[in-house]
């Protein structure tokens, strides 16, 4: 407050009703920096597991869940949404590891669903001869793939503090933390150990032969 001539005139500051730290960063700018670092650990603590997953399932997954999630302040129809986009992508990643390819005499890549009979293919009526190998046949090694791939991807959604925070808001931060740090680590070293005595070696949608 200044006395100008006898008259009383308070003046504003832009920066301090943004800031009231008065720290030269505005309030919005300090929880976005706040947000994009989140993101950034999470990105870290998981960048070793994103080889064992489907492309382009995570890359879904983290452009969907802002929208979805409201940055962790769910509603009750967010929350069933953020239930129902984990059950997709888990869905994903279980089901295409089931899935592998041919290179035909035509020159083209067909894809199917590997089944006890053999391969498949997506498209019905394909003028080419499907091969009858026992390496398109469903086994064991197919189950655990998937069923890692799925475990992977659980790990890395939970290490986003958005999801978190909205699927469990009781949870103590100092808890989720431990549980965030170390649950991706754990996972990644079990999946490299089992990938490692069980390559994949199948050519399938979105996944990639180690």
């Amino acid at each position: 407050m200044e006395e100008i001539a006898g008259v009383a005139v308070k003046i504003y500051d832009s920066m301090n009703q943004d800031n009231p730290n008065n720290d030269g960063v505005p309030q919005r700018g300090r929880k976005r920096q706040a947000i994009a670092k989140k993101v950034q650990k999470t990105f870290a603590r998981t960048s070793m597991l994103v080889n064992f997953l489907p492309t382009g399932t995570l890359l879904t997954f983290e452009m969907l869940l802002p929208t979805i999630s409201n940055d962790g302040q769910c509603t009750h129809v967010s929350t069933i949404a953020t239930h129902a986009l984990l059950g997709l992508c888990a869905a994903s990643c279980f089901l295409f590891h089931f899935t592998d390819s041919f290179r035909a005499s035509d020159g083209k890549v067909y894809y199917g669903f590997v089944t006890p009979s053999g391969l498949s293919v997506f498209k019905s009526g394909v003028p080419v001869e499907v091969p009858k190998d026992e390496r398109f046949r469903i086994g064991f090694v197919d189950l655990l793939h998937a069923l890692m791939s799925v475990l992977v991807f659980v790990s890395i959604a939970f290490s986003d503090h958005r999801v978190v925070d909205c699927l469990l808001p009781k949870v103590s931060e100092k808890d989720m933390k431990v549980v965030m740090d170390g649950f991706p680590v754990m996972v990644g070293i079990i999946c490299s150990g089992l990938f490692f005595v069980f390559p994949n070696t199948r050519y399938g949608v979105g996944c990639m032969a180690a």
